[in-house]
């Protein structure tokens, strides 16, 4: 069989090509139009890469200046990978790997295919319950007897067959691995066959597969329906959380063109502290000082980053520092805060039914929020005319709200909350929107996540006002070089002295720092 070389290129969490190469063939990757596989972005070379498929595995050639990297490592000029493996070129992950699927592959998949849906012809699983184990021993039995009618009668195949088709059958399937490996924090079903996850902060392509697309649809009916929402051609997406609170999307056919998508940001078990983002590089000692005692002050914050750069993370460890003699409410679309305090009211918001009604959105619970007579409102993300009831209720009394939104850089944030206002339908003018701004924003905080997979804080801002202009004012009060060459990246203070900030709060280190 000829040996073919298959190259999947990702972006982020995006896959953007798929690529089949020969056996003996170089293949040249780069910026140039000429490349086999073309990158068209600054940070790759025009001829940066060669890979060249060989009996080791795959030859690869770095021909750049800007280099090649694995796992943060930088290869050698030519180095002998195995398939399967990952590299980044630029902001690109690219998984070289072999595409070929032997016979005995294409068989062990048909006869899963066959097993499973004689045992659906066995039994009826839309009785399933989460803690009814009667139902799984059936199940397990029904498979061991269809398994063995198969053909099957290695005692650890069938062991592990069995284990693998009622967790597919009763429970989420492969899924069940993943949200078990505490390495792994996102994972990315892009269709059957192809699942990908973030492990360590890093983009890598996992074995694990389903049985079919009717497989994944039936994780996602099982993982939906317990919440009452549901997903169909009238209705192709929705968002969710599984019972631990990872935050779940689903996305399925006629938008979704290689099948049934799904993509779960896993939940913590241990929801992270200040003292864990400063040990994981998220930000220094004298940053987690000022933040701290922002919230303290009741000060609002926004948080403003963009997707996966890790803002409700954030939002949620700096909402556990508040108070436990406060009210605490939260607003969510799939609720995932955890917070210590034993006084937290969570809403979350609800899609409409079949016949379209019943909806009641964000900023529906927004405005009941002010009707519960609450210390603390935190949103967990402002998308859309929510934003102008916040920053109403910041107005109004409500001080030390937490929110966030997406958004580049905390200029863009405040841009971003304008033309979230906008959206609220009121027709109100931009000077007097940018007026509720500064008088409701305190502080704005800029998160992103970069490719070395640690999620860090790269600006914290304090709202100054509004000019004669009608432009808002910032002072940044820290900020984050990143790296250049052989210089580390390095969080640096301003010397701006934030209006809140009290010697007595921060550390003597972050008074020394801030005072320059």
């Amino acid at each position: 069989m000829t040996e073919l070389l298959k190259i999947e290129v990702m972006r982020g969490f995006e896959l953007i090509g798929q690529h089949t190469f020969s056996q003996g063939q170089q293949i040249l990757i780069g910026r140039s139009k000429d490349a086999d596989v073309m990158l068209p972005a600054q940070d790759v070379s025009r001829r940066h890469a060669l890979a060249l498929p060989c009996a080791e595995g795959i030859e690869l050639r770095d021909l750049s200046s800007n280099g090649v990297f694995v796992d943060g490592e930088r290869l050698p000029p030519s180095s002998t990978l195995t398939h399967g493996t990952t590299v980044e070129v630029g902001s690109f992950s690219i998984c070289l790997g072999s595409s070929d699927k032997t016979d005995g592959d294409g068989d062990r998949l048909a006869l899963r295919q066959t097993i499973l849906s004689e045992l659906i012809d066995h039994i009826d699983l839309s009785v399933v319950q989460k803690k009814d184990q009667e139902l799984r021993a059936r199940v397990e039995a029904a498979l061991n007897r269809i398994a063995r009618a198969n053909g099957i009668t290695d005692e650890r195949e069938l062991l592990r067959l069995v284990s693998e088709l009622s967790d597919e059958a009763l429970k989420l399937g492969p899924l069940e691995q993943l949200l078990a490996d505490e390495a792994v924090s996102e994972i990315m079903v892009v269709d059957a066959s192809t699942v990908y996850v973030e492990r360590n902060g890093r983009l890598e392509k996992s074995e694990l597969t389903f049985t079919s697309n009717e497989a994944v649809y039936a994780i996602i009916e099982r993982i939906i329906t317990p919440l009452g929402r549901r997903i169909d051609e009238s209705s192709p997406m929705v968002d969710a959380r599984l019972a631990d609170g990872s935050r779940v999307n689903a996305i399925i056919p006629p938008l979704a063109l290689r099948g049934p998508a799904i993509t779960i940001r896993k939940f913590s078990d241990n929801p992270f502290t200040m003292a864990d983002l400063t040990r994981l590089g998220s930000m220094d000692q004298a940053m987690s000082d000022i933040l701290e005692q922002a919230v303290l002050a009741r000060m609002n914050i926004v948080i403003s980053g963009g997707t996966g750069s890790g803002k409700t993370t954030l939002l949620g460890t700096l909402a556990s520092v508040i108070p436990k003699g406060e009210r605490i409410i939260t607003v969510e679309d799939a609720a995932e805060l955890r917070l210590p305090q034993p006084h937290v009211v969570s809403l979350e918001s609800k899609p409409p039914n079949a016949e379209g009604k019943g909806q009641v959105t964000i900023r529906d619970l927004v405005r009941n929020a002010l009707r519960m007579r609450p210390d603390r409102i935190v949103v967990g993300e402002c998308r859309s005319g929510e934003a102008l009831d916040m920053l109403q209720a910041m107005n109004t009394g409500h001080d030390g709200s937490l929110t966030t939104l997406h958004a580049n850089s905390p200029a863009e944030a405040v841009a971003r909350l304008e033309t979230l206002c906008l959206m609220a339908g009121l027709d109100l003018p931009s000077r007097a929107i940018r007026e509720q701004i500064a008088g409701a924003i305190n502080l704005i905080v800029q998160q992103a996540r970069f490719a070395d997979g640690v999620r860090r804080i790269t600006s914290i801002s304090e709202v100054q006002g509004i000019d004669e202009d009608g432009t808002i004012q910032q002072s940044e009060i820290f900020s984050y070089r990143r790296p250049r060459g052989d210089i580390p990246g390095e969080f640096l203070a301003t010397g701006w002295l934030p209006s809140f900030y009290t010697a007595a709060g921060p550390t003597a280190t972050a008074l020394e720092i801030l005072a320059g």
